[in-house]
């Protein structure tokens, strides 16, 4: 079976200020806590996490602009507009502060969130990807298995289309830990959200925007994040080198690392990775509770 979220999630789209439709489920009571999903999945990938956080928490789980059910708008896959874009969400649903899981993609859009919005996050937990602008950044981007940071545009969008499981394969097998997972089921579903109309090229925006993202870090860099971070890496992915990006842009980062797993966590290792996070979400509340 692909990943989908608990059927009490209810949907609805957001429009953001910053001209896209965002897709959003939602379901629960107590902290708010917002899910933003990477690339090569949708926010179907937080299905473990959403069933299990959804007990304790309010869970906002969106599809990023131009992926998934969200519109795909001609621009703004810059994270410092995408931050915006979450930043309309909690809002339309009638929250102001949250905590913040990310993976991939989502860990820059994510940055982009709490450093324009740093008194609006009670805890960010980052999993598995770089940060653009921010070291070991220039030496990541020369790895040649990251071939992919740099292939977009029209052409690459001629040479995927109808050939989007090959290139998506690519990618999955690449970083994954385990050769079987994601699973197959997992794959066909993302692929065919992928081979939607305009859904590589919104994708390939993702990566053409890290330029723009770099100088926009870089300036979010000179303000160091205080609250609570959680930098997560699979053992056979990013592992301590998520901790080490983190440390450069927050002052109070704490590191963990999945034994064992590539970059797909949460195929990979789900049980392992959704108890790092809600033991590190669990302390705000007793905490809270203490106050």
């Amino acid at each position: 079976m692909h990943p989908s979220l608990p059927s009490k999630f209810e949907a609805q789209t957001v429009a953001s200020p910053e001209g896209a439709g965002i897709f959003v489920r939602s379901a629960g009571a107590g902290p708010v806590v917002v899910l933003l999903h990477g690339y090569a999945e949708t926010s179907d990938s937080w299905a473990p996490l959403a069933a299990e956080l959804v007990k304790s928490h309010t869970v906002v789980v969106p599809d990023l602009r131009g992926i998934g059910r969200s519109s795909r708008p001609a621009g703004g896959y810059d994270k410092k507009t995408q931050a915006a874009d979450i930043r309309a969400v909690v809002l339309a649903l009638g929250h102001d502060r949250t905590s913040v899981v990310s993976h991939d993609i989502g860990i820059m859009v994510a940055y982009a969130y709490a450093a324009r919005n740093p008194d609006k996050v009670e805890r960010l937990v980052v999993m598995d990807a770089p940060i653009p602008g921010i070291a070991p950044w220039d030496e990541i981007v020369r790895t040649p298995a990251l071939w992919h940071f740099n292939f977009h545009g029209p052409d690459a969008e001629r040479l995927v289309e109808g050939r989007e499981r090959i290139y998506l394969n690519r990618i999955w097998n690449d970083f994954s830990g385990d050769p079987a997972k994601p699973d197959e089921d997992t794959r066909a579903y993302y692929a065919a959200q992928y081979a939607l109309p305009g859904a590589m090229r919104a994708g390939f925006a993702q990566f053409s925007a890290f330029a723009q993202d770099a100088e926009d870090n870089k300036i979010f860099q000179q303000t160091k994040l205080t609250m609570p971070v959680l930098a997560v890496g699979g053992e056979k992915s990013f592992g301590a080198t998520e901790a080490a990006v983190m440390r450069n842009v927050a002052v109070n980062v704490r590191e963990a690392v999945v034994p064992g797993a590539g970059h797909w966590l949460m195929e990979e290792r789900p049980a392992f990775t959704v108890a790092l996070i809600r033991d590190f979400l669990k302390e705000q509340t007793a905490a809270g509770s203490a106050g």
